[in-house]
């Protein structure tokens, strides 16, 4: 289904001002199509996840960024944090309902990328040595 912003902008719920300056969707893109955000989605896309789990899934990333990147999509009702009282503590994060459709809709979007990551890199690459 392709719609177009005119469209969105028309749905009931939908302000006018989608996407203007204050609008509140830019900060749940920044933190759903962050860097870290997406990865730790499509990680958790693959079901319940122990902390170290994470880290291996999502390579590269600090343990710093993950643990920020986990309260934010926390808080947004996306990622489901499980902490059971057991020595060591024993916590695990999950996908909660808004975060498996999120997920589900950004899947397409990453299997586009995946596709032509290469073209794209490589026609950035061939610019770059012609300038």
């Amino acid at each position: 289904m392709t719609v177009s912003l005119r469209e969105l902008r028309a749905l009931p719920g939908f302000s006018d001002k989608l996407l203007t300056d204050g609008c509140p969707t830019r900060v749940v893109l920044d933190h759903v199509t962050s860097k870290w955000g997406v990865l730790v989605l499509l990680a958790l896309s693959d079901g319940t996840h122990r902390w170290g789990e994470l880290r291996r899934a999502v390579d590269g990333i600090s343990e710093k960024m993950l643990a920020q990147t986990l309260r934010i999509l926390e808080a947004d009702g996306l990622v489901l944090r499980d902490a059971r009282p057991t020595i060591p503590p024993h916590v695990e994060y999950s996908l909660t309902a808004s975060g498996r459709e999120l997920v589900g809709r950004m899947l397409p979007l990453v299997e586009w990328v995946a596709r032509n990551a290469t073209r794209m890199l490589a026609r950035e690459t061939e610019a770059a040595a012609a300038s």
